[in-house]
């Protein structure tokens, strides 16, 4: 993932530098989420291995869920980006609080999530 790499790098310093997740973590509910966090889960139904953001800064997806996000739960107070890196740049699609898929389309894009765009185009 070269081009991540470089992105990553060139949107670290409008960050402040500032990366946050917590670590993986399984939920059995998408009601289980925690305030201020939005998680993904490997299969749909928000079952299978789960991995959970909160902002601020970007995060790569961790614990299988990288290309992998079935299903999805927000409970962050604001909107987050979910980022997907292409051969070209990126593309980013909004999360907003309380939004949710049990059988997310963009299952196969998710490559980490970020409280701003990162400069990417709306995918």
């Amino acid at each position: 993932m070269k081009h991540r790499s470089v992105l990553l790098a060139l949107a670290l310093p409008l960050l402040g530098g500032a990366t946050t997740a917590l670590a993986p973590t399984s939920f059995a509910a998408p009601g289980a989420v925690p305030p201020g966090q939005v998680c993904f889960w490997t299969e749909i139904g928000m079952h299978g291995q789960a991995w959970c953001y909160g902002p601020p800064g970007y995060a790569d997806a961790e614990n299988g869920t990288a290309r992998h996000a079935a299903s999805f739960d927000s409970r962050v107070a604001g909107t987050v980006y979910a980022i997907s890196y292409t051969a070209t740049g990126c593309v980013y699609r909004e999360i907003r609080r309380d939004d949710y898929s049990e059988n997310w389309e963009w299952a196969g894009k998710l490559d980490g999530v970020s409280d701003t765009t990162m400069g990417c185009e709306q995918g």
